[in-house]
């Protein structure tokens, strides 16, 4: 383990961090001189490729190599990382010739990248390359190349990959954000590939995985006593019910607060008819409708519950509140 010199100089470690912060800065901007005929090249043979794109890179840069993939992967462009090393010790059997490679090395001489640049020839695949180094043998072997304009790492000893593999990030997500937008991609896309974040949550949640149905669903008549509808309510544990007239349409809601405001009115009857009691042209919902509208919904008219109602205007189901916060929905 290397030790401190005790007759080293003490370092200003807010210049020494702006200073990488600002190396790192630059390198990325300078990414601008990349746009042009090889990154318009590099985006029709991605959007031409029927399999995957297969990234792969050494180091730090085989780690960008797999956020890349999975950055590609997540907005509609299929892709997977592949470790040289692992490639050419039997995990080139994954790469088929409707793939494509993305191969990403600083130096462009990096050898485990290298020992596989001739299978995809061989396959007839295309191979793309990332590398600062226009003249390398990775840059010469690809049939297009993205040369980074980075001569320097942020590193004072110009070892540790750091401006290289930002700039390599950037211009990854580059790539994989114009594919996005070249394939028309949108939020719902985007959600069917994150079901299992909120994002997803909001877009491919609808209100009918929601509903309750069936003896769940509180209904009554509006010729129905009050006592009889409260039996009903609480029999269903959504403390409501839908009413509707003599042909099963929607024509009013009944809560547990219009149960309240009818004692602190002192209008309490058990006898009274829903249509005296109820409250008309109630707010509803759609089955199709996503689940985060109804909540919106029920947060803009500051209720707990909506009916569920099919296109005869007839109340199917009913959603509450806490069933599209516990799917996770805000």
């Amino acid at each position: 383990m290397m030790s401190d010199s005790p007759d080293k100089e003490p370092i200003d470690i807010a210049a020494a961090a702006r200073r990488v912060i600002e190396h790192e800065a630059q390198a990325v901007l300078a990414l601008t001189t990349v746009i042009g005929p090889a990154f318009e090249r590099v985006i029709a043979l991605m959007l031409a490729c029927k399999g995957r794109v297969v990234t792969s890179g050494m180091g730090k840069a085989g780690l960008i190599a797999r956020k890349i993939a999975a950055t590609l992967a997540s907005t509609g462009t299929p892709a997977f990382f592949a470790h040289p090393a692992e490639c050419v010790h039997g995990d080139l059997g994954m790469i088929g010739r409707d793939d494509m490679g993305l191969m990403l090395s600083h130096r462009g001489q990096t050898e485990e990248v290298l020992r596989i640049l001739p299978y995809f020839k061989h396959i007839g695949a295309p191979l793309v390359a990332m590398t600062s180094n226009a003249n390398s043998e990775l840059a010469r072997y690809a049939d297009a190349a993205l040369i980074l304009p980075v001569a320097d790492e942020a590193c004072p000893l110009n070892l540790a990959p750091t401006t290289s593999t930002t700039a390599m990030l950037a211009l990854g997500d580059t790539l994989a954000l114009v594919l996005l937008e070249a394939r028309g991609f949108t939020n719902e896309d985007y959600a069917m590939f994150h079901p299992g974040g909120s994002l997803g949550r909001r877009l491919l949640i609808k209100v009918c995985d929601l509903m309750h149905t069936g003896a769940g669903n509180p209904v009554a008549r509006m010729d129905d006593s009050l006592q009889s509808v409260i039996l009903i309510m609480t029999s269903s544990a959504l403390a409501c019910a839908s009413i509707v007239d003599g042909d099963g349409r929607l024509v009013g809601f009944f809560s547990d607060g219009d149960l309240r405001r009818l004692i602190t009115q002192g209008r309490f009857d058990l006898s009274a008819p829903m249509s005296d009691v109820m409250t008309p042209d109630p707010k509803f919902v759609q089955p199709d409708m996503m689940a985060v509208r109804a909540l919106e919904i029920l947060r803009e008219y500051k209720i707990i519950a909506l009916p569920v109602c099919d296109a005869d205007h007839r109340p199917v189901g009913m959603i509450h509140l806490h069933d599209i916060t516990r799917a996770g929905i805000s």
